[in-house]
């Protein structure tokens, strides 16, 4: 069997998006050089630095081998763990430390100073050194009497943590003298979180009873008791800005704000999280709240209005439910529609996370349902199983259609408002007999907008209007088709309707008048089909796992691919309608090459890919997978790189792929996390001269030979009117005449009779550097020497060394020769063709009359000539190839 160890040829990992933190709390760091905040946040195997200012992603970490089961960090420092270690990186990226010696997954971690403590869950604690990773201490403890679930270091308490159980018992240990100081009887339940309260000694205890206990470890008093309604306290953080207030969040999602001087509750943020909080921190002196939960989200909160409530004050939102649909949104490639299976419908930027909108829940009534809270709305739709957008209209009109797992209605969607549009389309037939089992089963939308096409589960297809969302008719005098509808698609010029069913047919409507032209039966039911516009071009991927090309205007199968080994959940055409990208649950990615009817491209993931979609622009592939809160994105190779395309043999054995990481986003206005990391780079020396058949025109800017035949017009151009008057010179010490009495010595003045300037002309004949070297190369027949030294001369430099050739200036026939010379074998080697052309130029021009006189001069320019005709016929044949290549590759189409 063969086997592809590079994996997929087209496409490589690029980044993902739509991740931004999981069930495990964040942590906030301040740099003290960049007088910032930023927050971390554990994603998978890797963790995020966001900006608080911002909250744009400023750095990711490196990949760990294992999802991060804990995370913490220190003045330098993040530790991460993953099964029984614990890992430290620094700039935020990078491991440096690896701790070894548990037995059992951690799920504790402090830093302490200079050092790190570590809990995992056969309840060894561990006491480690950060910089040498060495054991410090080892701790013990029995599950039965007291397992540890929460732990803190008191503030201003030297060597010392505290621990609390599930038991509900706390522990006061001294871990540099390995003794326990105290121990806490607790309140009856156990603890689950620790925090440090802003004054010194005070303890906040959050209880699974609900219960916050605000405890005083030094007299070991308790000053001051809440009871919360919504389960066990999942978080607690204390406001440092002048208010005494302390918030805790809970299991449900709520935050409860308390009042520290009234001892009362203040206020309720409701539904800030759709799953618990898992982190809570207020800013240091600042009024602001950072909360993140296993629902995908931060949520930064400002307080800044009346009543003690926060207001949504900045937020990174992604699908708290694996997306089930996903399609680029525009022609620019910068937005990807995602439905989720959180009955939410999102937009993310491919460009920049600040750009991602939200359009919010579908819901039956918006007006009650903000009025319920979505906690309690009874008529909030169900999930969005399939969509369809287009963009020529919605700038006037809702331009997204969808339809609700189940639910017979279809909704319209307004991109502009970022919110669920003005139309819910409802067939009438169904009215009277709301009871039967019948739900949208799949949409389409005309490239103009202004028409959507729904299909049933009951065989009907419906038409709507856009605008106003009135039912414009339906396919087939009774039904379209006598099985549920799979695919619905319009042409570009709105001239034809493809429905494809259960019943194993493809119809082909007007779709104007409804009528039907032709039906097509499949040898399986088709399970979903799309349609690339441009080409005409009808993908139907059946139940048989067998994908079918059906040309709309011949109406005829032309051709079949097979391959997949389970259920194909999405396709994808290329822009240029050349490629179909086809997912499957057996977790592989496939690239048809439609012209040549073969498989060009084939590689495994670990989870199966739900819904892939194709840049508009063909530079990318988003996919999104089973159990996978984000999208993932992959490059077109053959954009970038030259990528020999080969249909993939028969017993061909496709490898696995790594899904893309999170990558950070490039703002220069922001100054990011990491400091700059200086890489040895190869330098890479291009060779003049590619190829022996090639020609190269010239090495040098043009401004240093294209002006050489015109170089007296410029001069004469740019010569001064008068010439320029010499100031007279005020010498910063005045010279003084010696004697008793110093006097200033004036001057003598200069002879009315300027020196002459024009120079001898027996000063000339000393012969110049290139006279000389041209003779050197005549008489070794090389010319090297010589070309590189006129590439280094200015234009008027070589004016003047051509001019100086001539005998009457000193130099002779034999120099003029060695330059025509000299000309020939630049043309023999092909190299410098402008250069060459420039330099024999200003020679004719400026030695014309001698040649026409000289037959040996006049016998090396015929030879000249006759070489420079057939090096010119030569890069004429090169022109004429590469346009005619271009010519096919730009008229190549389907």
């Amino acid at each position: 069997m063969s086997c592809n160890t590079k994996g997929s040829v087209l496409f490589s990992g690029f980044r993902a998006l739509g991740l931004y933190c999981n069930h495990l709390p964040h942590v906030v760091r301040y740099h003290k050089r960049h007088r910032k905040f930023y927050l971390v946040t554990a994603v998978g195997k890797s963790f995020h630095t966001y900006n608080v200012k911002k909250v744009g992603l400023c750095q990711v970490s490196n990949a760990l081998p294992e999802d991060i089961s804990c995370l913490a960090a220190d003045r330098m420092l993040v530790f991460a763990s993953h099964g029984n270690l614990v890992k430290a990186f620094a700039r935020s990226k990078e491991v440096v430390h690896t701790y070894k010696g548990h037995n059992a997954e951690v799920h504790l971690v402090q830093p302490f100073g200079d050092h790190m403590i570590s809990i995992d869950k056969d309840n060894v604690l561990i006491v480690w050194d950060v910089q040498s990773e060495e054991e410090y201490l080892q701790l013990n403890f029995d599950k039965t009497v007291f397992t540890i679930s929460a732990v803190m270091h008191p503030s201003t308490y030297l060597n010392k943590i505290l621990l609390g159980s599930q038991q509900g018992v706390l522990q006061l240990w001294n871990v540099k003298s390995n003794k326990l100081l105290y121990t806490f009887p607790g309140w009856g339940s156990g603890v689950t979180v620790l925090e440090q309260a802003p004054a010194v000694d005070v303890v906040a205890v959050g209880l699974v009873s609900g219960q916050i206990v605000l405890h005083n470890i030094k007299y070991n008093e308790t000053l001051m008791k809440f009871q919360q309604d919504w389960g066990p306290i999942t978080a607690i953080s204390f406001r440092t800005d002048g208010h005494p207030m302390m918030a805790a969040g809970s299991l449900v999602g709520h935050v409860g704000l308390w009042d520290l001087e009234e001892k009362k509750l203040i206020a309720q943020m409701r539904d800030c999280h759709s799953t618990a909080v898992a982190g809570m921190t207020f800013v240091h002196g600042e009024p602001l709240l950072i909360t993140n939960g296993a629902d995908n989200a931060i949520r930064i909160w400002i307080f800044d209005v009346p009543g003690g409530a926060g207001r949504l004050f900045k937020c990174r939102v992604g699908h708290s439910a694996p997306p089930t649909k996903i399609r680029y949104h525009g022609q620019n490639a910068h937005q990807i529609l995602s439905a989720g299976q959180d009955g939410t419908l999102q937009s993310f930027s491919t460009v920049h996370e600040s750009f991602n909108k939200s359009l919010g829940h579908g819901s039956i009534n918006k007006k009650k349902s903000k009025k319920k809270g979505l906690r309690f709305d009874t008529m909030k739709l169900p999930p969005i199983t399939t969509f369809a957008s287009e963009t020529a209209r919605q700038s006037d009109w809702d331009g997204i259609i969808a339809c609700h797992r189940g639910f017979l209605i279809a909704t319209t969607w307004n991109y502009q408002k970022t919110s669920m549009g003005a139309h819910k389309l409802e067939p009438e037939r169904f009215n009277k007999n709301r009871a039967l089992n019948v739900h949208a089963t799949a949409v389409d939308v005309t490239s103009c907008g202004n028409f959507a096409v729904v299909g049933l589960s009951s065989g009907h297809v419906d038409v709507y209007n856009m605008q106003s969302g009135i039912h414009r008719g339906c396919y087939g005098s009774e039904k379209a088709h006598d099985g549920p509808i799979r695919g619905v698609a319009v042409d570009g010029l709105n001239q034809l309707t493809v429905t494809a069913a259960g019943d194993n047919l493809i119809k082909f409507w007007k779709f104007k008048s409804k009528e039907l032209l032709h039906t097509t039966k499949l040898e399986s039911a088709p399970s979903t089909t799309l349609l690339h516009r441009d080409s005409g071009m009808l993908a139907v991927a059946s139940d048989d796992f067998i994908i079918s090309i059906l040309d709309i205007e011949t109406r005829k199968i032309v051709r079949k691919f097979s391959g997949h080994q389970r259920q194909i959940t999405d396709m994808a055409f290329s822009p240029d309608g050349r490629w179909l990208i086809t997912a499957s649950m057996d977790c592989s990615i496939r690239t048809w090459d439609l012209p040549s009817g073969c498989l060009i491209d084939c590689f495994l993931l670990n989870s199966a890919a739900v819904s892939i979609t194709m840049s508009p622009t063909g530079d990318s592939l988003a996919s999104s997978h089973v159990d996978d809160l984000g999208i993932y994105l992959w490059s077109n190779s053959t954009l970038y790189s030259l990528v020999s395309l080969r249909p993939l043999p028969t017993d061909y054995e496709p490898t696995i792929q790594m899904l893309p990481g999170t990558c950070p986003e490039q703002d220069v206005n922001d100054v990011e996390v990491q400091e700059e990391i200086s890489e040895e780079m190869i330098e890479y020396d291009s060779p003049e001269q590619l190829g022996e058949q090639l020609v190269t025109l010239s090495l040098l800017p043009e401004s240093r030979w294209k002006n050489l035949i015109n170089l007296d017009i410029i001069k004469q151009r740019n010569k001064p009117k008068e010439p320029p008057k010499v100031p007279k010179s005020a010498p910063f010490f005045i010279p003084t005449v010696t004697g008793l009495v110093p006097q200033f010595a004036v001057p003598e003045k200069q002879g009315t009779e300027d020196q002459s300037k024009v120079m001898a002309l027996g000063m000339l004949t000393q012969k110049s550097k290139f006279c000389r070297q041209l003779q050197d190369d005549l008489s070794i027949d090389n010319y090297k020497a010589s070309i590189q030294l006129l590439k280094e001369m200015g234009p008027s430099r070589i004016d003047t060394e051509l001019r100086e050739l001539a005998p009457e200036l000193g130099g002779s026939l034999e120099v003029m020769q060695a330059f025509l010379r000299m000309i020939a074998s630049m043309q023999s080697t092909k190299r410098d063709f402008e250069l060459a052309q420039a330099y024999l130029a200003l020679f004719l021009k400026l030695h014309l009359k001698a040649i026409a006189t000289e037959p040996r001069l006049l016998t090396e320019t015929t030879k000249v000539s006759e070489q420079l005709e057939e090096t010119w016929l030569h890069m004429q044949a090169l022109f004429n190839q590469s346009m005619c290549l271009l010519g096919y590759m730009k008229s190549a189409v389907l």
